[in-house]
């Protein structure tokens, strides 16, 4: 089976929406707290550490996912249409966003690296920024043309599907993680009035 640069390209393009699914999984797992000890699988296993391996990984596949054009011989992509995709010679759009994406990834990655350093409150508004990368993430997994031609989208191509279903898996946790966030500020507020009353 021969495997062109393109399939290359989309197989690292779906690996990076791999890995942020997963990574944003387990971002919402530690936010609720989770014990996969009390909890399924009923056994110690770190997944902080998997959470941070998952970042990792996505931002290299993002990084590789471009990289892999430079090989391409038709249509032709230099360097500078990676590090800056508005004029890229296919899907300009796409690629821009596709651009935003990897950036936010390293952003999100760098700065965790950086944590303690740059304290919890700004570390936090930074790692929230992965939201915003993974809309991007998807929306030009999804509106790109693998095959660089500028066909219509077929979305029930395989690849497609793949990220149509991360994309309904992490649409369905970012509105647990907004209610659960919700709950907690309303929880607080309700205390807070408690012990104002009590005094």
């Amino acid at each position: 089976m021969n495997i062109t640069v393109l399939d290359l390209s989309a197989y690292l393009g779906l690996t990076a929406v791999a890995a942020i699914t997963v990574n944003m999984l387990l971002g919402v797992m530690m936010a609720f707290r989770y014990s996969p000890v009390r909890n399924w699988p009923h056994h110690r296993f770190n997944y902080f550490r998997l959470h941070n391996q998952t970042g990792y990984i996505a931002l290299i596949a993002t990084i590789l996912h471009p990289l892999a054009l430079l090989l391409n011989k038709s249509p032709k992509f230099r360097v500078l249409d990676l590090l800056y995709p508005v004029h890229s010679p296919q899907q300009p759009l796409e690629n821009t966003i596709g651009g935003i994406a990897l950036y936010i990834v390293a952003l999100m990655v760098i700065t965790s690296y950086f944590r303690i350093q740059l304290g919890r409150r700004t570390w936090k508004a930074f790692h929230f920024s992965v939201y915003l990368g993974a809309v991007a993430l998807f929306w030009h997994s999804l509106f790109t043309d693998p095959d660089l031609k500028g066909a219509p989208i077929d979305w029930l191509d395989g690849g497609k599907l793949f990220v149509e279903a991360c994309a309904l898996i992490i649409l369905v946790t970012i509105i647990l993680r907004a209610r659960h966030s919700r709950k907690k500020t309303l929880h607080l507020r309700q205390s807070l009035r408690q012990t104002a009353n009590s005094s």
